[in-house]
């Protein structure tokens, strides 16, 4: 549960399976004689799949930055009349799902700092390793915090920080001085009065995007941010790579020689499917994955349909590499999830049925193969096959379009931790028996790396592998990586 600014709690339906959570969603743009908070709006709606806990915007007018920022979703954080306050020629705006620090006003970005050249103002996506010597090296550079800055617990805080009290000539010289000391996963936008930054960390994890306006520039986490806004896609912001956007022209620094490890989950389940990342369409590579898992493991049935909307792709590839027809058999309600409506304990009880429900009319008698992007804990899996037979599936076959997720992330997604992930305990068979389907089958790791089209050596798969690209240090790892028993529910 969260807390809303007036006080109330809200309350999460589904806290106990939340699936896996992208940290943010980050965009800015410099376009002189454009409405930049408008565009920043539009963009952070396209990116609100990668945070719905909080969303804030930063502009500037040449002389001064004004944020707003606020609990909620996008469109409940910002009114018609908050957007015309907030004049300028570039902005920055931010979506968040908290990974690290608390879900609270605090830690909405973007934060702010003043300078000695003016104020910052910063967005990040991702997820530093280091915030511990980087914290200590925030405490020798500043002896007396601020009482903001002491509540502040995001490693976004401390970047902005560390930005902000370097004594380098400007803005751009303080980061590139800042930006190698950072470990982790970062894709970062920032700005001062004049100046659009961007910095993408050396392995490239989460994604980042340049974009082109007519009379401007716009840099987002994912290309559909720039489609809403009418930006055509330029290139990827690369690893290990600094940008400068102003009146200038847009300039490019090398801070890092590239180790690219982009993230593997962005193509089961994170990204929008109408997203390219590395050159590669998602809902392409999604249909592909699909493919693959009906060669991989086939089964005898009459109809494929998708859990809505991520395994939807991946279905429609597994009916169409096996020749079985593709059907809806789950109707989707979107806007189930959070509300500021405590549940009673009856409403909490039918718990995926608020969010799932089947068609009996098209499942009833037949055999299901059920498609789904990821299992975590279970629960949902369990749900829907239960469903499913009480409408009167006569089989129920479950294909994941993805590897048994056996570890958390690090890097910027909010993953369950070790001893939650079901696949950490029980093997296939296990894991089929616990959520009552006729036959379960994932993926292979092999086969998903190869509809990216990627070669493995430039993806982090640590989540399916437990082999983590960037180190982990030991009081970032402990309890989120301990391996506890795993509690087997019967069905």
């Amino acid at each position: 549960m969260t807390r809303r600014p007036d006080g109330m709690l809200n309350h999460n339906l589904f806290d106990e399976d939340k699936g896996p959570q992208d940290a943010c969603g980050i965009f800015g743009v410099w376009a002189p004689g454009e409405e930049v908070a408008k565009l920043s709006f539009y963009g952070l709606y396209a990116l609100q799949h990668r945070g719905q806990e909080s969303a804030g915007i930063a502009t500037s007018d040449g002389d001064r930055i004004l944020v707003y920022k606020d609990m909620g979703l996008v469109s409940q954080v910002f009114t018609e009349s908050d957007l015309a306050v907030l004049k300028g020629n570039l902005a920055i705006g931010h979506c968040r799902y908290s990974t690290t620090g608390s879900s609270t006003w605090v830690n909405a970005q973007p934060t702010l700092r003043p300078t000695k050249y003016g104020t910052l103002a910063l967005a990040h996506n991702g997820n530093l390793t280091n915030t511990g010597s980087l914290a200590e090296l925030v405490q020798k550079l500043e002896a007396t915090p601020t009482k903001s800055e002491r509540v502040a617990t995001t490693d976004t805080e401390i970047m902005t920080a560390l930005i902000a009290l370097q004594n380098e000539k400007n803005v751009e010289a303080s980061a590139l001085a800042v930006l190698p000391l950072l470990e982790g996963a970062f894709s970062i936008v920032f700005m001062d009065e004049n100046t659009l930054y961007a910095a993408r960390d050396r392995h490239g994890v989460r994604p980042l995007v340049i974009g082109k306006l007519e009379r401007g520039w716009v840099v987002a986490s994912e290309s559909a941010a720039l489609d809403i806004v009418g930006a055509s896609f330029v290139r990827e912001v690369e690893p290990g790579e600094f940008l400068a956007i102003n009146e200038d022209g847009i300039r490019s620094h090398r801070w890092s020689e590239p180790e690219p490890k982009g993230c593997l989950f962005e193509y089961v389940y994170l990204a929008r499917p109408d997203t390219t990342i590395a050159g590669r369409g998602i809902h392409a590579t999604r249909v592909q994955i699909g493919a693959q898992l009906a060669r991989e493991a086939p089964v005898d049935a009459d109809l494929v349909i998708p859990v809505p909307e991520s395994g939807t792709p991946a279905a429609i590839g597994y009916a169409k590499e096996s020749g079985i027809p593709y059907g809806l058999g789950l109707v989707k309600n979107s806007y189930v999830g959070r509300t500021f409506i405590q549940p009673s304990q009856t409403i909490r009880q039918l718990g995926i049925r608020l969010k799932l429900n089947p068609l009996r009319e098209i499942i009833e008698g037949k055999r299901i193969i059920v498609v789904d992007d990821s299992i975590v804990r279970g629960n949902t899996q369990r749900a829907i096959v239960r469903m499913l037979r009480e409408a009167g599936a006569r089989e129920i076959h479950v294909r994941i379009s993805s590897p048994p997720v056996k570890w958390p992330c690090f890097y910027g997604i909010d993953f369950a931790t070790r001893a939650e992930l079901i696949a950490s305990g029980l093997d296939t068979e296990e894991i089929r028996r616990s959520i009552g389907a006729d036959s379960l089958a994932y993926v292979s790791l092999e086969g998903l790396v190869g509809a990216t089209e990627i070669a493995s050596d430039r993806l982090c798969s640590a989540c399916f592998t437990g082999e983590y690209p960037i180190k982990i240090p030991e009081d970032m790892s402990e309890g989120k990586l301990r391996l506890e028993v795993t509690e087997v529910h019967g069905h």
